[in-house]
């Protein structure tokens, strides 16, 4: 296992240039598909995505390889796709409320209560990261929305730096359209915006072995100058967080003359149906399992957690396959496979249970499992959760065959 995770680190930009791709299917004879500039996100520090695919129609030598109608898949994942984005919009909204309680009235109870809308709100965003890795309109913005690894320094005091980060400089503006600005402006990891920005203010840095970070309620208390600016700090982050979100909804709403939506539902349906499958393969088998699992394994670093501050990574990792399975059966992909070969769909369905059931196994909090040591019972479910993202991606992989698209999958 320890050689199939160091596959999976340090990976840095993925880059296929004019490479010859093969993907078996059901015809047997397809043409290798040349594809000459691919280039996909190395993960969250590179929130955004890179550029789309040229196309994702494999051709066939048999005219009729690919003769099946999905219009009614594709529509059904367009309503999915806006449904997701409209609750996590709501549920920031809450989060929103909560954190204005905060700053109207600081105190234990109040931070507590802003904290736990963070958490309730977290998971209708997290299944929406199935709609990512193609040229959709959360690609432009991602990177303000859920980036990570980030340096706290670069927003606040840290252990050892009292007067770090842009909350103590003193004069950089704190508004959404400034912090938007400054958001991995140098480095990566300078992440100003998003869930984790939001996360970090609520709790602080986690320097517990046993829980989340411990910031003090009085650190939004009114009146000292450090204090006003988290105050302004966190009042825009969050608030352009719920705009973020509306922006995305509206991209995918019905009706509406060239918004994506538009775009998408009229695409070729195996371009459509590309975007899909290779949303739900790339998730899976690179940023799921490699960038959020397999790295932190190998470095056993908090850093690499996905949400350290709250120690809630693992509710990350089952709500991320929670949008995977949600594509698969509300809408209609797995239906539409099962059309065409029932038994590669019952396989998936298998592949996706599975993967569920590792998931579910996982130690929890995250970082003692980064913590165990090689051999230890939580170090053997986190590489046997890997090998089931790795066995369901390559399951992905075959359903992009018997559908005619390419799925393409990072790797070292």
């Amino acid at each position: 296992m320890a050689n199939i995770l160091k596959t999976w680190t340090g990976l840095g930009l993925a880059l296929i240039g004019t490479a010859q791709l093969t993907q078996a299917t059901p015809a047997g004879k397809v043409q290798a598909f040349s594809n000459p500039a691919l280039i996909l996100s190395d993960g969250e520090g590179g929130e955004g995505g890179g550029e789309a695919v040229t196309s994702y129609r494999l051709q066939s030598t048999d005219p009729n390889a690919f003769a099946y109608d999905g219009k009614e898949a594709i529509a059904a994942y367009a309503s999915h796709v806006h449904a997701s984005y409209a609750k996590a919009k709501v549920d920031a909204d809450s989060m929103t409320a909560a954190i204005d309680a905060l700053l109207d009235a600081p105190s234990e109870t109040s931070l507590a209560a802003a904290r736990a809308a963070w958490v309730a709100a977290r998971p209708s965003y997290l299944r929406t990261e199935a709609f990512r890795f193609y040229d959709g309109p959360i690609e432009a913005i991602e990177g303000e929305i859920n980036a990570w690894p980030m340096n706290e320094a670069y927003i606040d005091y840290v252990e050892g730096k009292p007067g770090s980060g842009l909350v103590n400089d003193g004069t950089s503006p704190l508004t959404a359209e400034a912090l938007a600005a400054s958001n991995q402006k140098s480095d990566e990891a300078d992440v100003t915006t998003g869930w984790h920005a939001i996360e970090f203010l609520l709790w602080g840095q986690d320097l517990s072995e046993t829980g989340p970070g411990n910031r003090p309620y009085t650190d939004y208390m009114a009146g000292q100058t450090s204090n006003d600016r988290r105050r302004a700090y966190l009042k825009a982050v969050s608030e352009k967080l719920v705009g973020d979100l509306q922006a995305l909804e509206q991209a995918w709403a019905p009706g509406v003359s060239g918004n994506y939506r538009d775009t998408f539902e009229k695409l070729d349906q195996r371009e459509a149906i590309g975007r899909i499958v290779n949303g739900l393969a790339i998730l899976a088998g690179f940023e799921f399992m490699s960038e959020r699992l397999a790295v932190a394994l190998d470095s056993g670093d908090q850093e690499d957690e996905h949400s350290c501050f709250s120690d809630t990574t693992k509710q990350d990792f089952v709500h991320d396959l929670g949008g995977i399975r949600q594509v698969w059966s509300a809408a209609g992909l797995g239906k539409l496979v099962a059309s065409r070969d029932a038994a590669l769909a019952g396989d998936v369905d298998g592949l996706l249970s599975e993967a569920q059931a590792s998931i579910a196994a996982l130690g929890d909090p995250w970082d003692a499992v980064l913590r165990a040591g090689p051999g230890s019972p939580e170090r053997k479910a986190a590489e046997n959760a890997v090998q089931s993202l790795q066995a369901l991606a390559d399951g992905l992989k075959k359903v992009g065959g018997n559908l005619g698209v390419l799925v393409l999958i990072p790797s070292g």
